[in-house]
C-alpha cells in the first residue's frame, strides 16, 4: 500500500522538528497504553485513538489555562442553548486551530502512516438534524475564536440523527451509536452533577409557593474543548447526560421488586438517550419536553453556580443585581424556552426575589434567535402536558401572561383580538402554550437569521410584538466557520487564497474582497479552475468506490444537498432532471452539456412525502443512468447519509449549487455560504441569504430565478391553480404525465400518485409556478459552463463577496448588539509560559 502525505500547507503551522519528535513520542506512548491494556495487534482505529489522544494533551494546558484567565478577569459570559450541536468530527479542526497539522501530518506519514486513513476512523458527533445544530457548532468555533467567554450547553444523546441507507430507493434509517468505541474528546465531570425535577404538585404557604413530591433525574456533564484559531482560548461544550438516582422506584425497592426497580433506571435515563429527528416540525411527545427542560434546569443551576463563585462575586452576600452584566443567555430557537419560567422559579422560589424584580433581570438576560416561519415548526405544549410534568412552570408562564396582558390592555383598552393574538396561551382547540411568545415577552432581544427573514418576523408573524417594542426585534444574518468550512475542506483553495492575499483572511474573511483584484489575472484563473478540478477528481474517486459508477470528469456537478423538506423543493430539481432526460432522448445528437446531478440529505422518520421524494428521485436516477442514449451527458446519484463529514467532500467539488427554496420560507440557509466560499455557483431564489449573497457578489454574478415574497403573497390571495401551468408548459406536462404514469416505476404505475396529487391540489410550495423560470436558468447555466474561464471569474467574484457570510462576523454583531461584550485578539499565554504571564495579561485586559 502507497502511503499517502498530504501537502504542507502554510497556514496549517509550523512542522518544526522538535514538534514533529514530541508529537511521535506521544503517539507511540498512547499506542502502547491501549495495546498493553488491551491485545497485541494494533487495529486502524487504535492508531486514530493513539492520534486523538496525543492531539488532545495539546488542548488540555490551553483549557486549564482559559478557565484560569477567565476566573482571573472575570468577564461577562455568554452561554449558549441548543438542543441540537451538529459537530461532525473533531481532530482535523483540532489540529488546524492549535496550528498542529503538518506537524502531525510529517509525524504520522514518519510513522508509516496514512492521515486520511486516521481521520476516516472518526465518527461524526451527529448531535443535529441539520442548519440550527451545525449553526451552533460554527458559532461555538467563532466564539473561541474571537474570545469570548463563552459556553455551549446541550444534550449529549446517546444516539445522534440516524444513519440513512438507501435500499432499493427508499430511505432505511439505522440507529448511529457513535460512542461505541468510545469520544476521545469529551471529559464527563461527575463531580458538577445536578438534580433536575419532575412531576410532583406544587403547595401553596406563607413562604410562598414550593414544588413537591417530585421525581428527581441527575444530569452529568461532559465537557467537549473548544479550540479558538491560533490563539490559545479554549472554550468549554458542556453536554449534559440523564442518570437515574440511586434511590430512584424506592417504592418499588421497598415491595421487594428490586430487578424490576433497577430496569425502571431506564425510564429516567431515556432522556438523553436519542436526538429527536425532525427538522423544521414540532413534535408534542412528552419525552421531548422532558428533554427541553432537563438541558435548562441542569444549565441553569451551573451558570448559577460560577455566577456565585466567581472572583469578584464571593465575597459578602450574593446579590443577583449584577446578574444581566454578568450572564448573556441566548435561546437557539424556542427549545430551550423553559429556561424562562425555569428562571423565574429559581429566583422566586429559591432565591425569594420578589417577582418584579426576578422579571426585569430575566428579561436582561435572555435573547431569542428565531429560526423558521413555517406554522407547523412552532412549539405549542398543551397546558395538560405542562401541569403533569411542570406544575410550577405553568403557574409561572400564566402569571408571567398576565402581566403581559395587562399591560396590552392598558394600551389596547377594548381589542380583545389583538390580546387573543398576543397572549402566551391560545385557546383554540385544546389550551396550548406559545413558546415563541414566551421567548419574545421574556427576552431583551429577539433576532431573525437573514434580512428577508427577520423583516417577516417583524412585518408579518410577530408583527403585533414589533409594534409595541420595535427596538427589541434584530437581524443577524447567519454565518459559517471558515476554518471548517475552507481550510479543513478544501486546503488546495485555502492556499491559493493565502499565496495571493496573505493568511489573515483566516480571522478576518472580509479581507477576500481582495481577490476582486485578480478576476482577470490569467495565472490565478487557471490555479482557481486546477484546484476546483483536482476537487471533483478526488470525489469522483469518492463516489466511484461507494456507487460503483463512472464519473464523467468534465461534466458540471450540480449538487443539492440539504433536508428533505417540501418547501426545499428538491421536487423542483427533478422535474429539471426529466426534462434534461427527455431533451437528450428527444434530440440524442443535439449539443448538450454534461452533468453528474447529485442530490442528498435525510428525511424525518415520520415524514410520509419527503421519504416518497426520495423514492422518485432514486427511480428516476435508476431510468437515466441505465439509458444507453444518455450515456455520459446526464448522472443523478442519490447520496446516501448526507452528513458533516460528507459534506466537508461534496461541498469543495461542486460547480454548481441548488438553493431553490420557495421565496420567504427558508429563513436563512448556511450550505449556500459554504458553497460560495467553496467557489461553486448558486442558482437559486431570492430566499433567506441568497438575496443578501447577490447582493454582495451582485446578481449578474448568480443565477436567480423565480417569485419573490410579493409574488408568493400576492398568488396566495389570487389563488395558486397548478393546473394553468400544467395545461400551458407542455414539457412540464410531459414530466408529470411520466411521473403519474409511471414511467419512472412500471412495476408500481401507482406509486407517485400522492406526490402527484401533492402536486396539483395541495402544494404549499408552488412548485410548478417556478418550473419555467428554473428551466430557463439553468439554460442559462448550462451556456456559462461551456465558457470555463468566464464561469471561473464569476467563481472568484464570488468567493470575493463570502466574507460577509464568516461566522465570526456574525458573532461579533451578536456581541456587541445582543450580549455586551466585546471580542478580542488578545492571545492567551500558552501553558509553558509563567503563570505570571497569564496574570500580566489578565491585568492588561481588566485594565482595558
Amino acid at each position: 500500500m502507497v502511503i499517502k502525505k498530504r501537502k504542507q500547507i502554510s497556514i496549517r503551522g509550523i512542522v518544526g522538528v522538535e514538534n514533529v519528535a514530541e508529537l511521535k513520542k506521544g503517539f507511540n506512548r498512547h499506542l502502547h497504553f491501549t495495546l498493553v491494556k488491551d491485545r497485541n495487534v494494533a487495529t486502524p482505529r487504535d492508531y486514530y485513538f493513539a492520534l486523538a489522544h496525543t492531539v488532545r494533551d495539546h488542548l488540555v494546558g490551553r483549557w486549564i489555562r482559559t478557565q484560569q484567565f477567565y476566573y482571573e478577569t472575570d468577564p461577562k459570559r455568554v452561554y449558549y442553548l441548543s438542543l441540537e450541536f451538529y459537530m461532525g468530527r473533531t481532530l482535523q479542526n483540532t489540529m488546524i486551530n492549535l496550528g498542529l497539522q503538518n506537524a502531525c501530518d510529517e509525524a504520522i506519514y514518519q510513522l508509516g502512516l496514512d492521515m486520511e486513513d486516521l481521520e476516516e476512523m472518526e465518527e461524526d458527533a451527529g448531535l443535529g438534524n441539520g442548519g440550527l445544530g451545525r449553526l451552533a457548532a460554527c458559532f461555538l468555533d467563532s466564539m473561541a475564536t474571537l474570545g469570548l467567554a463563552a459556553y455551549g450547553y446541550g444534550i449529549r444523546y446517546e444516539y445522534g440523527i440516524f444513519n440513512q441507507k438507501i435500499k432499493e430507493g427508499w430511505q432505511v434509517e439505522e440507529a448511529d451509536d457513535w460512542l461505541r468505541h468510545g469520544n476521545p474528546w469529551e471529559k464527563a465531570r461527575p463531580e458538577y452533577m445536578l438534580p433536575v425535577h419532575f412531576y410532583g404538585r406544587v403547595e401553596e404557604s406563607k413562604e410562598g409557593a414550593r414544588w413537591v413530591d417530585t421525581q428527581v433525574v441527575l444530569a452529568m456533564p461532559y465537557d467537549t474543548p473548544i479550540p479558538g484559531y491560533m490563539n490559545n482560548t479554549v472554550n468549554t461544550m458542556r453536554l449534559w447526560s440523564a442518570r437515574a438516582p440511586n434511590d430512584f422506584n424506592l417504592k418499588d425497592f421497598n415491595v421487594g421488586d428490586y430487578i424490576q426497580a433497577v430496569l425502571d433506571r431506564n425510564l429516567a435515563e431515556n432522556i438523553s438517550r436519542v436526538l429527536y429527528p425532525n427538522d423544521n416540525f414540532f413534535e408534542g411527545k412528552e419525552l421531548r419536553l422532558k428533554q427541553e427542560y432537563f438541558v435548562v434546569a441542569a444549565t441553569l443551576q451551573d451558570i448559577i453556580r460560577r455566577f456565585k463563585i466567581s472572583k469578584k462575586g464571593s465575597t459578602g452576600p450574593v446579590s443577583f443585581d449584577s446578574f444581566p452584566e454578568k450572564v448573556a443567555i441566548q435561546l437557539n430557537d424556542t427549545h430551550p424556552a423553559m429556561a424562562i419560567p425555569e428562571l423565574m422559579r429559581v429566583f422566586v422560589d429559591v432565591e425569594k426575589l420578589d417577582w418584579d424584580t426576578a422579571w426585569a433581570i430575566t428579561k436582561r438576560t435572555f435573547a431569542y434567535t428565531n429560526h423558521t416561519v413555517l406554522p407547523e415548526a412552532l412549539e405549542r405544549w398543551p397546558v395538560g402536558l405542562l401541569e403533569t410534568l411542570l406544575p410550577r412552570h405553568l403557574q409561572i408562564i400564566y402569571r408571567i401572561n398576565q402581566g403581559h396582558l395587562d399591560g396590552i390592555r392598558a394600551l389596547f383598552p377594548g381589542d380583545l383580538e389583538r390580546i387573543r393574538r398576543m397572549s402566551l396561551i391560545e385557546e383554540d382547540g385544546g389550551k396550548r402554550v406559545n413558546m415563541a411568545h414566551l421567548c419574545i415577552v421574556g427576552s431583551h432581544a429577539v433576532n431573525g437569521v437573514a434580512e428577508i427573514h427577520s423583516n417577516i418576523i417583524k412585518n408579518d408573524v410577530f408583527r403585533d410584538f414589533s409594534e409595541l417594542e420595535p427596538d427589541k426585534f434584530q437581524n443577524k444574518t447567519n454565518g459559517i466557520t471558515p476554518r471548517r468550512w475552507l481550510l479543513l475542506c478544501n486546503p488546495g483553495l485555502a492556499e491559493l487564497i493565502a499565496e495571493a492575499i496573505g493568511e489573515e483572511y483566516v480571522k478576518d474573511l472580509s479581507q477576500l474582497q481582495k481577490l476582486n483584484e485578480l478576476v482577470n489575472d490569467d495565472a490565478f484563473i487557471r490555479d482557481v479552475s486546477k484546484v476546483k478540478q483536482d476537487n471533483k477528481v478526488k470525489f469522483s474517486q469518492y463516489l466511484e468506490k461507494e456507487y460503483k459508477v463512472n464519473i464523467n470528469l468534465s461534466s458540471m456537478f450540480d449538487v443539492h444537498v440539504k433536508r428533505i423538506h417540501e418547501y426545499k423543493r428538491q421536487l423542483l430539481n427533478c422535474l429539471h432532471i426529466i426534462t434534461m432526460y427527455n431533451r437528450i432522448k428527444k434530440n440524442p445528437k443535439a449539443l448538450f452539456v454534461p452533468r453528474t446531478v447529485i442530490i442528498g440529505g435525510k428525511a424525518a422518520p415520520g415524514y410520509h412525502m419527503a421519504k416518497k421524494i426520495i423514492k422518485l428521485i432514486t427511480a428516476v436516477g435508476h431510468v437515466v443512468n441505465k439509458d444507453p442514449v444518455v450515456g455520459s451527458k446526464l448522472k443523478v446519484i442519490y447520496l446516501e447519509n448526507y452528513r458533516v463529514s460528507l459534506a466537508e467532500k461534496v461541498i469543495p467539488a461542486t460547480d454548481l449549487s441548488e438553493q431553490i427554496s420557495t421565496a420567504g420560507t427558508e429563513a436563512s440557509g448556511t450550505g449556500n455560504m459554504k458553497f460560495m466560499l467553496n467557489g461553486a455557483l448558486t442558482i437559486g431564489t431570492m430566499d433567506g441569504a441568497n438575496v443578501e449573497m447577490a447582493e454582495e457578489a451582485g446578481e449578474e454574478n448568480m443565477f436567480i430565478f423565480g417569485m419573490r415574497v410579493e409574488d408568493v403573497a400576492e398568488m396566495d390571495v389570487q389563488g395558486y391553480d397548478a393546473m394553468t401551468y400544467y395545461n400551458n408548459i407542455p414539457e412540464l406536462k410531459q414530466a408529470v404525465d411520466q411521473i403519474q404514469g409511471g414511467f419512472f416505476s412500471p412495476k408500481q404505475p401507482e406509486l407517485f400518485k400522492d406526490v402527484t396529487n401533492m402536486l396539483f391540489n395541495h402544494d404549499r410550495f408552488k412548485v410548478f409556478a417556478d418550473y419555467e423560470g428554473y428551466i430557463k436558468c439553468q439554460e442559462k447555466v448550462s451556456q456559462l459552463y461551456q465558457n470555463p474561464k468566464e464561469w471561473t471569474q464569476m467563481a472568484i467574484k464570488n468567493i470575493a463577496a463570502s466574507g460577509k457570510f464568516s461566522s465570526d462576523r456574525t458573532i461579533t454583531d451578536y456581541a456587541t448588539e445582543v450580549w455586551g461584550v466585546e471580542p478580542t485578539d488578545l492571545k492567551i499565554p500558552p501553558p509553558n509560559e509563567p503563570r505570571k504571564a497569564l496574570e500580566e495579561t489578565a491585568r492588561v485586559l481588566t485594565e482595558k
